[in-house]
């Protein structure tokens, strides 16, 4: 709540004993000085405020270089958007909560605090009596393999009162996300990624023809595609 040094000096007024000793007219010192004491506590109670903000990676401003040390940032995975403040927030509340988890919602939730509104799809086995002619033959390694569908191109924009003076008025990038998410990805699993629809769409089609291919073994390079 903002205060200023106004509220503080009646707060101190109402403070001293009764009496005509003790003036309430405005312009009297005694009103000046209590005003100018005011003002003292009032900008105690700002820098008090300013900790509220402080102690929250999402907004933190002063300390932003404190909360990156300890938390090891920037890492090998800190890209371009990692360069503005918007950016650098997003990349500490990603390592500060991204953590013990392996649900779908989990991998949701880290691309969104990185700034990427993503969706995830998960290969179910072809079954006969199940599975539809030319539905794809994910079979084989496919039961370890899962994607992230994202934006062909997510963008961070200049935003008053987020962003710092000098930063680009729109920075844009998809690494980051790859990077962060392959990183917390359960070991035994094989990251696809897919940017915009017709991206998305085509990798799962071709599914049944990269499993031919790898004659029943997932190659290593697949992460790529």
């Amino acid at each position: 709540m903002a205060v200023n040094g106004e509220d503080y000096g009646r707060q101190l007024g109402q403070l001293l004993p009764p009496g005509l000793a003790w003036t309430t007219d405005p312009a009297s010192q005694l009103q000046r000085l209590l005003r100018a004491f005011g003002e003292v506590l009032a900008r105690a109670h700002r820098r008090a405020d300013d900790l509220d903000r402080e102690i929250d990676p999402s907004t933190t401003h002063e300390i932003l270089d404190r909360w990156e040390a300890a938390l090891g940032l920037p890492d090998k995975c800190s890209g371009a958007l990692e360069t503005t403040l918007q950016g650098r927030r997003n990349a500490l509340v990603a390592k500060l909560f991204a953590t013990g988890g392996q649900s779908v919602a989990f991998f949701l939730g880290v691309g969104l605090s990185l700034g990427f509104d993503v969706t995830i799809s998960e290969f179910r086995p072809f079954r006969a009596g199940r599975s539809a002619a030319g539905d794809p033959l994910t079979n084989g390694d496919w039961v370890y393999a899962w994607r992230v569908n994202a934006p062909e191109t997510t963008v961070i924009s200049f935003r008053a009162g987020r962003s710092a003076a000098g930063e680009s008025l729109q920075s844009w990038g998809n690494d980051v996300l790859e990077c962060k998410l392959n990183q917390l990805k359960p070991a035994q699993t094989i990251l696809l990624t897919g940017y915009g629809a017709a991206e998305a769409e085509g990798i799962y089609q071709s599914a049944d023809q990269l499993f031919f291919a790898a004659n029943y073994t997932l190659p290593s390079n697949l992460e790529s595609v």
